[in-house]
């Protein structure tokens, strides 16, 4: 008999009454009950966990398997116990504190099926206050691995895994250390899986905080515990990732996340405890730390990683307080604009008594580049712009901010100045008005008839950005993303003349990011698209005036571009110009006044300089137009036997003729 899709594991120690609803939440997955087995083990509780087990599987007594056994101290024990029993092809090892969305194991499996993943990581959302991990969940990643990704930055055991392969790979949860035993789980799970999912479009698991902060990673402190993982994780590491990117980009994380975390518990030890654990500490990160790693690191990683390297205890712990304390101020460090680059203040900065290398504390690739467009608009050929643009927590002196045009196909770019403005009060709602920017607004045209360094823009896609720069240092960024409201990021299309031919000319903000780009030739929004014609009759009220109908949503056009042209065959040319029907609107009509026509057979366009759009047939049941010119008969009518185009017959009533028909019997 197959066994279920996935077995869910559950460790559960004095998990009241959070366990009831998390067992709930796996008994009313959307996967049904036939795919799911539940496997608890209850670790020795003694506040009624146990019995609420009992009580859950006879209420679901083919879905709830439980286990009892004496108090193991953790959850590895229990988590291993379940996983020996486990006979779904999947694995998902969830915490009685938390809870899964309805939809989380069937789409989670759907996504392992679908791209033949071993492991699946469904998006966390934290309850009740605690922080659950957002940064490899910003878009859903069919299939992945940890060197391309983020996922090694969450290695708990919270997540979907292929059965065979931790069989394969003999995987358990080690039981001699209080934390860090998922990362030994975890971590050479996602070395050794042929492909991992991520699920960021849907809320799979509700990571909860306990009220009384019960949770077995929130309440184990201290840095020894720390110190007997972190070595197991750098040897793994060391044995199963050559040296290069991609050992690089794992140590990141331990040298960050974990480093940061026992620093933190470090300063509220006993000194001989905090001089041997630094000890110990710098001992395991040697083997991961190395010079080419730095321009991965944020300034405050690498201080704190020199001061580790070197043991700088007291430095230490003063970058400990100054850390708590700038996270409670959200007030930004200052920064000193040097030679190009940007330094933060923190501790010890130039302190001639530690001689700490500068490049401790550069930010100058970490400045926030602030921006917000509050003109964007398109008059002729010239493209209006306005906003503000600056780096963060650098005063706006020595301004040197300028406009970049780069054609996204082939890179081509040219550089445009602005004028620089004063924005009042630029600053005040950031950082409680530390910093001023007095000098961080521009206003720039681009006339695309001038713009290529004084020749025409070529066709092509024209991304729009701005080189912010003060004090000797500048960054580049796309412009557009944010804006006041009322300028529009909707393609908007104007028809101009540039030289001796039109363009057409296309303002829009991109998808999905909203910059603006100026598309030169028709890239991605074509004229015609956005011409119609709805039809041809006699105009109401004007038996001989031939009206066409239609819908023009180009924003702009020269004066008398958009005409109906009709010609005869034999060199005779008439054009009649459309007419909005309302200011606002982009409804027109346009009349042919058929008395004005030599006789002939006319066909025509609709036409707006080297546009053209074929005018539509005239119904054949359209009643001739009659008139009298010089005293004789005329009449204009749809003409027989032209197929679908547009054929309109003028010619004077042979009289001979029409008596003729008029006396036949």
């Amino acid at each position: 008999m197959a066994g279920p899709a996935v077995s869910v594991i559950i460790a559960a120690y004095n998990a009241m009454p959070y366990l009831t609803r998390c067992i709930t939440s796996v008994a009313e997955q959307s996967i049904g009950r036939d795919a799911v087995e539940v496997i608890a083990v209850d670790d020795g509780s003694t506040d009624g966990t146990g019995e609420e087990l009992d009580r859950l599987a006879e209420e679901y007594p083919t879905l709830l398997r439980v286990l009892h056994q004496q108090n193991s101290g953790g959850p590895s024990a229990p988590r291993n116990k379940a996983l020996d029993h486990a006979r779904g092809e999947f694995v998902f090892f969830l915490d009685a504190d938390d809870y899964l969305g309805p939809e989380a194991l069937e789409r989670m499996v759907a996504m392992a099926e679908e791209n033949r993943t071993d492991i699946v990581l469904g998006k966390m959302v934290g309850v009740g206050g605690r922080g659950a991990p957002t940064s490899m969940f910003r878009r859903n990643q069919p299939r992945t691995d940890v060197f391309s990704s983020r996922v090694y930055w969450t290695l708990n055991p919270m997540k979907l895994f292929r059965r065979d392969l931790l069989e394969r790979l003999e995987l358990r949860f080690p039981t001699d250390l209080k934390i860090g035993e998922d990362q030994l789980f975890v971590g050479p799970a996602y070395l050794h899986a042929d492909g991992i999912s991520v699920l960021a479009d849907y809320d799979c698991l509700f990571w909860v905080e306990r009220e009384d902060s019960g949770n077995i990673t929130l309440r184990t402190g201290g840095s020894e515990p720390r110190l007997r993982f972190l070595p197991r994780m750098v040897d793994m590491l060391l044995e199963q990732v050559p040296p290069g990117p991609g050992r690089d980009h794992l140590a990141h994380r331990h040298l960050t996340v974990e480093v940061r975390q026992l620093l933190d518990h470090l300063v509220h030890e006993p000194r001989p405890e905090q001089e041997k654990a630094l000890a110990r500490l710098a001992e395991v990160i040697a083997p991961l730390w190395h010079e080419g790693l730095n321009d991965r690191l944020s300034a405050m990683a690498r201080l704190r990683l020199h001061l580790v390297r070197h043991t700088m205890l007291d430095e230490l712990l003063e970058l400990v307080r100054f850390e708590r304390e700038l996270a409670r101020s959200g007030v930004a460090t200052p920064v000193l604009a040097d030679g190009g680059r940007a330094y933060a203040r923190y501790p010890y900065f130039r302190d001639p008594s530690r001689s700490i290398p500068d490049a401790c504390y550069d930010v100058t690739r970490q400045l926030g580049v602030r921006h917000h467009v509050t003109r964007a608009a398109l008059r002729g050929t010239v493209l209006h712009l306005a906003g503000h643009g600056y780096l963060h927590r650098v005063a706006t002196e020595d301004v040197s901010t300028g406009l970049v045009l780069r054609e996204r196909g082939s890179g081509t770019e040219y550089r445009l100045p602005v004028t620089h403005t004063a924005p009042p009060g630029l600053g005040k709602e950031e950082d409680k008005g530390r910093y001023l920017y007095e000098q961080a607004g521009f206003e720039a045209t681009v006339d695309i008839t001038t713009a290529g360094d004084g020749d025409p823009l070529p066709d092509g896609l024209w991304d729009l950005f701005l080189v912010i720069g003060a004090q000797g240092i500048s960054r580049e960024v796309r412009i557009g993303s944010k804006r006041d409201g009322g300028v529009s990021g909707a393609p908007v299309t104007h028809i101009v003349d540039s030289g001796d031919e039109a363009r057409a000319v296309t303002l829009y903000a991109t998808t999905p990011h909203g910059n603006f780009t100026l598309d030169i030739g028709e890239r991605k929004h074509g004229v015609l698209p956005q011409l119609s014609l709805r039809g041809a009759r006699w105009a109401p009220g004007a038996p001989t005036e031939l009206e066409f109908a239609g819908r023009c949503t180009l924003a702009a056009f020269p004066d008398g571009a958009l005409a109906v042209h009709l010609k005869d065959g034999r060199g005779g040319t008439a054009v009649f110009p459309a007419r909005a029907v309302s200011p606002s609107g982009g409804d027109f009509v346009v009349r042919v006044p058929v008395t004005e026509l030599p006789s002939g057979l006319w066909t025509g366009q609709l036409r707006l300089r080297t546009w053209s759009l074929d005018l539509p047939r005239i119904p054949g049941n359209l009643a001739p137009a009659k008139w009298r010119r010089r005293g004789l008969p005329w009449f204009a009518k749809p003409a027989p036997g032209r197929g679908q185009g547009f054929a309109l017959q003028v010619a004077r009533t042979d009289l001979v003729r029409a008596v003729t028909r008029r006396l036949k019997p």
